[in-house]
């Protein structure tokens, strides 16, 4: 069974589905983290309009909570860095990922593995909500203390939770086709 995880925030809530099968030592990470309440009142601290939002380490006050032991790099598993995929942050030490994760906001293939190194394990998908991504990614920024790139006003995850049941939304029927005239 799939896991997913719904992060809601100041600005709306949007869903990641857990890829256990490619990922696994990353889904696990993730979701302890999730189940110990670690992201809720974390802030995106980092945001970069048609690149990423990344978030997951720092409250409100810069202050960066304590994490679990890294995980190993995962990027060779075949996943992309594309739009709406969700990677593990790191050091430059390929195996230093630990609490901080980003969700794509468009297609960053150099972020792969073998494109630019050791790459950036991607473990999810952002399955409902892209478009709060978005708005996240679009925040105005500035800089503090050692923070580029931080949002002026922080977009704050109130809470993060693992969702029992999933049902992705039904599709917008498309409206009926009209007929030619005669």
């Amino acid at each position: 069974m799939t896991k997913t995880v719904e992060l809601t925030t100041a600005l709306g809530a949007f869903c990641i589905e857990l890829d256990e099968a490619k990922a696994p030592k990353s889904s696990e990470n993730f979701l302890a983290y999730v189940r110990a309440g670690h992201y809720d009142g974390t802030v995106f601290h980092r945001v970069l309009p048609d690149f990423m939002i990344q978030g997951g380490g720092y409250t409100p006050e810069l202050v960066e909570k304590p994490t679990r032991p890294p995980v190993p790099n995962e990027a060779r598993n075949g996943l992309r860095n594309s739009r709406g995929a969700v990677a593990m942050a790191r050091l430059n030490d390929p195996n230093s990922a630990t609490s901080q994760f980003f969700i794509n906001v468009r297609a960053n293939h150099r972020l792969d593995f073998g494109i630019s190194g050791a790459g950036y394990a991607v473990f999810g998908e952002v399955v409902q909500g892209i478009e709060i991504a978005d708005r996240v990614s679009l925040t105005p920024t500035t800089t503090r203390g050692q923070h580029e790139n931080a949002p002026q006003t922080w977009v704050v995850i109130r809470h993060a939770r693992e969702l029992s049941k999933w049902t992705p939304p039904e599709p917008t029927p498309a409206p009926p086709a009209v007929p030619p005239n005669p």
